[in-house]
């Protein structure tokens, strides 16, 4: 399935579709995604691969920038078939999600690994056959209140300073996903690992 040579590299943000869900902690992803779209003028509005891309050439590479529609817990599906169909490899997903481990503001860019208990990126390597993607960690916190349901947690919004640190880290994780694609997974993670609001 991915036997050709490609120049073509897929960027996934995480999340869920619905007004409910826009500005929490689980659809970091998401606005990453809406972020580095900005950046690069990059229309997300094609709605195809049970999810919404778009597509523009930035550096001689072939570039998409994908939101999968499948809620969550069925992201792989819609990963697997746009990348399938364009003949992307795993090691040129790079996907854009998520931390309840890492402080607001702070990014982890890792080149492969486990799901770690995100169902997310389960899904992923589940669909993909492979745990061998990029990724580039957003950092939401973790729960002030240890009784509460992690669910609820990471399905509640941002303020005070976390809002602000949470806009730091959306604008860095796109810029550390372009860092991947120029430089290396390696380059990435020594540049944007470290960074503190």
């Amino acid at each position: 399935m991915f036997g050709k040579k490609t120049d073509s590299w897929l960027i996934v943000g995480l999340g869920n579709p619905g007004k409910e869900y826009e500005r929490t902690r689980h659809n970091c992803g998401f606005m990453a995604i809406d972020v580095l779209a900005d950046k690069l003028s990059c229309k997300i509005d094609k709605a195809k691969f049970q999810g919404l891309y778009g597509q523009i050439t930035y550096k001689g590479n072939k570039l998409f920038l994908l939101k999968p529609l499948t809620y969550m817990n069925l992201s792989g599906r819609s990963i697997l078939q746009l990348s399938a169909y364009y003949k992307i490899p795993p090691a040129r997903i790079i996907v854009l999600f998520d931390d309840i481990s890492l402080e607001p503001g702070r990014l982890r860019i890792r080149g492969d690994g486990s799901a770690g208990g995100h169902n997310g990126i389960k899904s992923i390597i589940q669909e993909l056959g492979s745990q061998d993607f990029p990724r580039v960690k957003i950092g939401v916190g973790s729960k002030a209140n240890p009784q509460q349901d992690l669910a609820d947690w990471v399905l509640s919004g941002f303020d005070g300073q976390d809002k602000k640190a949470l806009e730091f880290a959306l604008q860095n994780a796109g810029n550390a996903a372009l860092c991947i694609i120029e430089k290396g997974v390696q380059e990435a993670a020594n540049q944007f690992n470290g960074l503190k609001p």
